[in-house]
Parts: structure tokens; sequence; C-alpha cells
């Protein structure tokens, strides 16, 4: 998931580069929503570990 949001992120700068404003805006908020999503699991994923509580 962050690999797509990091992806959308790359075509937005380049698209932006290019001048093409409405397209990087686009690419720009998908980047974003993915990265808050990429977050979201990656903070439920911790909080679940922790919540298991493995021994080493």
């Amino acid at each position: 998931m962050l690999r797509w949001a990091l992806i959308f992120l790359v075509v937005a700068l380049v698209a932006a580069v290019l001048g093409f404003g409405g397209l990087a805006g686009t690419f720009v908020g998908i980047a974003k929503i993915l990265f808050f999503i990429f977050l979201v699991l990656f903070v439920v994923s911790l909080v679940m570990n922790l919540v298991r509580g493995r021994a080493p």
C-alpha cells in the first residue's frame, strides 16, 4: 500500500513538472488517501501485536 502511495506521488510530481495541474492534483489526492489508509492499517497492526503479547 505504501508502495502505491509513493508511485502516485512520483506520478503527481512528474505531472506537475510537465504542467498538468489538474492531473497532478488528482494524483496527490490519491497518494494522500493511500498513505493515510496505510498509516491506519500500520497502527491497527501494531496495537493488535501488542494486545496479543507474544513472548520472545
